[in-house]
């Protein structure tokens, strides 16, 4: 395990509401901005949710459109394979996103009423799976009140050899950083390097939990086996994303309620 260095704040964090952080999880995610959960799905749903990805792989491969989201600053010649919500796929996926375990430890970090944004599907491919330069996602899809976050289920296990990823403890309470995407080089985010980040590893049926102001990465997966992750993303049902924003959001209720639905937002296109 890399220790990392703990961010201290330059200024408050005054659009999360930190009163909905309840519990183990809470408490962890308002001081480090992050919470590993042990264990919340088991077999043999977990290895039905494997082969699940392995049919959406097989899948995409076949498809022959471009699946490789390798961002252009990571090494030449790396893979990660990728496709936007895996509950399009697959019911088995729907079903994951409504695990109560896993809703039992979203509630206490976002409160009862869960929005999902959207999912991912990342495949490390062994030996080259592409790594992914020193981040924060909020410029993605930014919300009003900053409490998107995401959650990365580990199908597999995820060694630091793996590529697994790293962060930098308490680096949240920075807020916003400019130029914090990752996909341009940027004076902000240079001191935030891959070696001195916090490596967080992981085994299946592991979720990290993680605010999109979090700053983290991960390196190359140089390893003989693949890492196998479905990232969720999802924000409090009181908060409300940029509608500016390009990136495609599903806005599923995965707990509670939607107070900010209207019918405009149920016949949104994206």
């Amino acid at each position: 395990m890399v220790s990392g260095k703990k961010t201290e704040p330059s200024a408050p964090l005054a659009r999360i509401n930190v009163g909905r952080m309840t519990g183990q999880a809470g408490q962890a995610f308002r001081e480090e901005g992050f919470y590993l959960a042990r264990g919340l799905y088991q077999d043999p749903f977990l290895t039905q949710l494997r082969f699940e990805f392995d049919r959406i792989v097989a899948q995409l491969i076949s498809s022959a459109q471009e699946i490789n989201a390798r961002w252009s600053r990571a090494t030449p010649g790396t893979t990660v394979l990728h496709t936007h919500n895996v509950q399009q796929y697959s019911a088995l996926w729907l079903r994951a996103l409504l695990h109560e375990p896993f809703l039992e430890v979203a509630r206490q970090i976002l409160g009862d009423n869960i929005v999902l944004h959207h999912t991912k599907l990342f495949l490390k491919s062994a030996e080259e799976g592409a790594d992914f330069p020193m981040h924060q996602d909020w410029s993605y899809f930014p919300t009003r009140d900053d409490s998107m976050i995401a959650a990365v289920l580990f199908l597999t296990e995820a060694t630091d050899e793996m590529g697994c990823l790293r962060v930098y403890p308490g680096s949240h309470k920075l807020g916003r950083i400019p130029n914090s995407s990752g996909q341009v080089e940027s004076e902000e985010m240079a001191k935030f390097t891959m070696e001195g980040a916090q490596v967080i590893e992981a085994e299946p049926g592991d979720v990290l939990f993680f605010s999109y102001l979090l700053v983290h990465g991960s390196p190359q997966n140089r390893s003989k086996k693949p890492r196998k992750t479905v990232l969720i993303q999802m924000h409090a049902g009181e908060d409300v994303v940029d509608p500016s924003s390009p990136h495609p959001y599903e806005g599923l209720v995965l707990s509670g309620w939607n107070p900010n639905a209207s019918r405009d937002f149920a016949n949104r296109r994206k």
